[in-house]
């Protein structure tokens, strides 16, 4: 049978299989899936499985289905046959289910070019998805594209993404892009409501300034109205797009902050302030405006700087100044300002040093550890100080590894050794070690297709690998090795137009994409 996009010959646009235990799920996950419109800017686009559909159309979902049927299995069949794809709700209970497998090992006997997406409830991946679904038709070991639903996961609106994504075949970095601007469009009138906030918090500010007798709780009050805007308003503002709004209260909350006696403040009313003035310096650095982000940091390592004198081993504390030392160390350093980075990013260093003296079971130590001598290694091979670079890119990867291994899952604990190793290879070329570099480059593009295996609808991972593969392909081209050279980096040309075509508007790619066809062109005359 020939394989069908969603939306387009077949009658369902996607058949969820699930235990009967799990029936609230499933009904949940089909009212979300058909009430689902995808944004305009993507629909009639050319997707993995043909143009991309307004809606998916159509969910079978049997219990509602088949209520009428007289011949069960002769009904799923069908169904089986006219859906686009197949979306299995991952639990214990349907990981036991026999019925859940049949419909998997039938969808694939079906369609073995359409996709199967797994949306994971509950328990962990390998009791909650079933053998079936961990196998191909042929019986080889394959890792389904899986939503997580579960608390603390992927969260409902980006599992649902997930599964969408994987259903039309499209970029999921793409369609959370167009959904998030579809979205801002829907949701407008919150920028009403967050101006009131803003005016609100200006007249409890002057109130706190001049009502002597009641000053410490207007103060109380503005400060809970700041941290109301600076973290759930802070959200909705940015859905909505009113940046402007965002910006006017951010720099009324750093004046505020700014005219404050640190002395006369208590230890957990200084920690909240740093916290909310990084989030201010963080929008700022999101919006470019690198000016403002610098004066946030600078008054955020105000404020822990006073506050880790008065609390020198509170772990939350230290880790706070660790932050605006980092914060403040790399904006020096996006600017070329080495020497003025260092003494920051040294200081980064101590500071995770003294977060794993203080408790090695928090696994923010093991990170800060792994981030600050990634830093230090960095700023090291700017200074081109290569024996150093290499001592310290070399621990960072040992870093990365560490965390990764704990937590095999987490996709980006391998992207982070990936980057490392991008370090460790350019530190190498340094010190005129080039079949170390050579190498390095090679785990790594290995390491970013393995990711990209999981998950091939990941564009991060896509674009990582793309990178890496530029890369390794200047690195064998230096070796001698041209042909296996240029054959790389016309795939990875090829790969990153057809992001771009996906993206029209992602002008970074597409500058990505100009010059690497110049690199392109320049391979191919040596190779001659």
């Amino acid at each position: 049978m020939t394989a069908t996009g969603p939306g387009a010959s077949a009658r369902y646009g996607a058949f969820i299989s699930y235990n009967h235990a799990d029936r609230a799920k499933a009904r949940a996950l089909h009212r979300a899936l058909e009430r689902y419109r995808i944004p305009a800017k993507l629909v009639g686009h050319a997707g993995a499985y043909g143009p991309v559909p307004r809606r998916l159309g159509r969910i079978f979902r049997d219990l509602d289905e088949l209520s009428a049927a007289g011949d069960l299995s002769a009904e799923v069949r069908a169904a089986l046959a006219d859906s686009a794809c197949l979306i299995v709700v991952c639990t214990p209970a349907g990981a036991a289910s026999q019925w859940v497998a049949r419909e998997i090992t039938l969808f694939r006997e079906l369609h073995p070019d359409r996709p199967v997406l797994a949306a994971l409830f509950a328990g962990e991946p390998a009791e909650a998805m079933p053998e079936a679904l961990r196998r191909t038709a042929d019986g080889s070991p394959t890792e389904p594209l899986a939503a997580d639903f579960r608390e603390g996961k992927d969260g409902r609106r980006l599992a649902l993404l997930k599964l969408v994504a994987g259903a039309v075949g499209v970029p999921l970095d793409a369609l959370v892009q167009r959904d998030a601007q579809a979205r801002m469009r829907r949701v407008t009138a919150v920028t009403l409501a967050a101006v009131v906030l803003v005016l609100a918090m200006a007249g409890l500010t002057v109130l706190a300034v001049r009502a002597r007798g009641e000053a410490e709780v207007r103060r109380a009050q503005a400060e809970g109205l700041v941290e109301f805007m600076l973290t759930d308003l802070r959200g909705r503002l940015k859905e909505v797009g009113r940046l402007d709004v965002l910006r006017e209260a951010n720099e009324r909350a750093l004046r505020y902050y700014g005219e404050q006696d640190l002395a006369q403040l208590p230890p957990d009313v200084l920690a909240r302030r740093a916290r909310a003035i990084m989030t201010i310096g963080e929008d700022a650095l999101e919006a470019k405006e690198t000016a403002r982000a610098r004066a946030a940091f600078v008054e955020a390592n105000r404020i822990t700087g006073a506050l880790i004198k008065r609390e020198p081993d509170e772990y939350d504390v230290v880790f706070a100044h660790a932050q605006s030392e980092f914060y403040i160390g790399n904006l020096h350093f996006e600017a070329g300002e080495l020497a003025a980075a260092e003494p920051h990013f040294e200081a980064y260093a101590q500071l995770a040093i003294r977060l794993m003296a203080l408790n090695p079971a928090d696994p923010r130590s093991a990170e800060e550890v792994s981030y600050s001598t990634g830093n230090v290694c960095g700023l090291r091979m700017e200074q081109r100080l290569a024996d150093q670079a290499v001592s310290l890119c070399s621990e960072a990867v040992r870093a990365a590894k560490a965390l990764a291994r704990r937590d095999p899952s987490s996709e980006q604990r391998w992207r982070d050794v990936a980057n490392r190793q991008g370090w460790l290879a350019d530190a190498q070329v340094l010190v005129h070690n080039f079949n170390a570099a050579l190498q390095l480059r090679r785990e790594q593009v290995r390491l970013l297709k393995g990711l990209l295996d999981r998950d091939p609808q990941n564009a991060r991972n896509r674009r990582m690998l793309i990178t890496a593969e530029r890369a390794l392909a200047k690195r064998e081209a230096y070796h001698g090795e041209r042909e296996m050279a240029v054959r790389r980096m016309r795939a990875a040309v090829a790969d990153l137009r057809t992001m771009t075509e996906l993206d029209t508007e992602n002008q970074e790619l597409a500058a990505r994409l100009r010059e690497m066809e110049v690199e392109l062109v320049n391979l191919e005359r040596r190779k001659k």
